[in-house]
């Protein structure tokens, strides 16, 4: 077990200057710290470790650990933007490891081989109604049922998934990847009620002897803009296009479309629509590319794909015969899009609406002391808890960003705010240790590996649904794992054992790292220098 000191506030007493005195004022130490992809993670999933794992030829245990934070490992591994990866250091050596790659192959193999989650907890007897299917909803239902309580679900689409299964095409999501998870949830014992509209939430929480509520909605409304149209039924909103599609409907709309908005659904609706049969799929967005929420990949991959960008325009009326009438926009001194006053004349069978989604929280807004902030709920941030007792919130119902990966976060943090409630109980608030930056490394041990790519289907044949990206083999997946850095923990390299002149490291074994004897240790700080994972610390001599 490594030792445990707070290092947030030490003075750099790793500096060798003078080295060794008469009296040793600084003595090493062995660390537990922080990876920066673990904290960058939204879903705190300990990625290090299951990276750890898949290298030592494990992956049943490195899926458990997964799963321990994120029951969706095959869904996240898909659509998730890997904030881990851009935080990860070993992007600042060669390449960043593929982190979404290795969860996807590890979710793939749990459903070949028919993995299960341990069966939940004995029974506690408490109750707990959640109101939407979407990601942050499932996640809680999943983190409570683990722990023992009773779980019902209630959602107003005919499937569970929310906007995984009718927002994200199935190119990118495969709809049998999505059930299965899913089924996961089903045999813990959760159980759905779909297609059900909950429009008294006390009346319901009171009736089905609920003691706590996590409110789930989503996002799944489209924003309203005005714009002067000639024929309305050219004019039709991104999600309701989007979720007819995943339906299985195929809707008429032409050789030629344009897309007004400039985020990932934007650019959802022009690849679905390149599918569909559309010759031009063009996304019309009022800002500069640089400026647009989309993120790049996901814009990139519809360029390849033949969507074609207008920026700096704005549409200003739909007019008859296919014309849709464009300002072209410029920035102001502030970086603002300001109209010119110039426009031009595109063609477009289909105008599609996406400029943005908000939650349809009108049935909270009759429960006294409930506050709201445009359409989102106010949460407590530490709790996600509401302003009334009992009721907590997260996902797209609160004020926060819009992934999938943030709402299966919210789902896990209030499923333990809700246990930690429902017990009457305090909630802890630990502090993180310090997050290790790629400059306190020592790479003396990491060799320049090239990063392993998933392999993709060629964009000439992305005429349909089937999935774009095709994973990666076990061989590939563990050659990621390979790559990890192990930033801030100790990998046993044996480096302090070889490289302390006292003999003062001592070696307790494979797992159990090592101890100093601070007997012969003198505070050189050679086994600090030369540590490749920054494991060791130096601290003021005790």
């Amino acid at each position: 077990m490594a030792d445990t000191h707070d290092i947030t506030a030490l003075p750099d007493l790793a500096a060798t200057a003078g080295r060794v005195g008469p009296v040793r004022s600084r003595m090493p130490v062995y660390m537990d710290l922080l990876p920066p992809c673990n904290d960058a993670c939204p879903a705190g999933e300990n990625i290090q470790e299951y990276l750890r794992l898949v290298k030592e030829g494990q992956p049943h245990q490195a899926w458990t650990v997964l799963v321990q934070n994120n029951p969706f490992p095959a869904i996240h591994g898909r659509v998730c933007y890997h904030p881990c990866e851009t935080a990860c250091n070993r992007g600042c050596l060669d390449q960043s490891i593929s982190i979404h790659g290795v969860e996807r192959y590890l979710g793939d193999m749990a459903l070949e081989q028919g993995w299960s989650f341990p069966a939940p907890e004995a029974a506690t007897g408490f109750r707990v109604l959640i109101i939407g299917a979407g990601p942050a909803g499932l996640s809680c239902a999943y983190h409570l049922a683990r722990l023992g309580h009773t779980v019902e679900v209630r959602d107003g689409g005919e499937e569970p998934g929310g906007m995984m299964r009718y927002g994200i095409p199935e190119y990118r999501l495969p709809r049998d990847v999505l059930d299965a998870e899913i089924q996961r949830l089903r045999d813990l014992g959760v159980t759905f009620q779909q297609d059900y509209w909950v429009k008294d939430l006390l009346k319901e929480q009171a009736e089905g002897n609920f003691q706590a509520v996590f409110v789930a909605i989503g996002a799944g409304l489209s924003k309203r803009v005005e714009i002067p149209s000639m024929d309305a039924s050219r004019l039709i909103d991104a999600v309701t296009f989007l979720k007819d599609v995943a339906a299985g409907q195929r809707p008429v709309i032409g050789r030629r479309v344009a897309v007004y908005g400039g985020g990932n659904t934007a650019m959802d609706a022009a690849r679905v629509a390149r599918r569909l049969g559309a010759e031009e799929s063009v996304v019309i967005y009022r800002r500069t590319e640089d400026q647009m929420p989309a993120h790049e990949e996901e814009r990139e991959e519809a360029k390849r794909e033949g969507v074609q960008m207008r920026w700096l325009r704005t549409i200003s009326e739909v007019e008859s015969e296919g014309d849709v009438r464009v300002e072209i926009m410029e920035l102001d001194a502030k970086g603002r899009a300001v109209g010119t006053g110039r426009f031009e004349t595109l063609h477009a069978d289909t105008v599609i609406l996406a400029i943005g989604q908000e939650a349809d929280s009108n049935f909270l807004r009759r429960i006294p002391g409930m506050r709201f902030e445009n359409d989102v709920v106010n949460v407590d941030p530490a709790t996600l808890m509401t302003d009334v007792p009992g009721i907590f919130a997260g996902g797209d119902a609160v004020p926060s960003d819009r992934t999938v990966t943030i709402g299966v976060g919210h789902g896990k943090k209030a499923a333990r705010m809700i246990d930690t409630w429902l017990y009457s109980r305090q909630p802890g608030h630990k502090a993180p240790a310090p997050v290790v930056g790629f400059d306190q490394l020592h790479l003396w041990y990491f060799g320049d590996h090239e990063r392993r790519m998933q392999s993709e289907l060629d964009v000439a044949e992305r005429t349909d649904f089937q999935e774009i990206v095709r994973g990666l083999s076990a061989e590939e997946a563990r050659f990621e794992a390979v790559r990890c850095l192990s930033c801030g923990n100790c990998i046993e390299c044996d480096g302090c054992l070889g490289a302390c002149p006292e003999g003062a490291v001592i070696k307790l074994g494979k797992g159990l790292r090592y101890r100093y004897d601070y007997e012969k240790c003198t505070g050189c700080a050679s086994c600090y220098e030369q540590c490749p994972v920054h494991a060791i610390e130096m601290i003021p001599e005790r």
